[in-house]
């Protein structure tokens, strides 16, 4: 599983990657994914993010 992230909202605030349990969510220029194999699907960076640029948890 992982964030969908779209990059183009993404202000790079990182409220995605202190929400995220599992600490998978870095945060350089936007928002990526850096371990999705340990994504949860907890949706909690879904809620943090203050743009909407998180819309969905979605399965490899």
């Amino acid at each position: 599983m992982h964030p969908v992230i779209e990059v183009d909202e993404c202000v790079g605030c990182g409220a995605c990657a202190d929400a995220c349990p599992m600490g998978v969510i870095e945060v350089e220029d936007a928002a990526t994914v850096v371990n999705g194999d340990a994504c949860i699907g907890c949706e909690a960076c879904i809620g943090a993010c203050p743009t909407g640029a998180i819309t969905e948890i979605a399965e490899d």
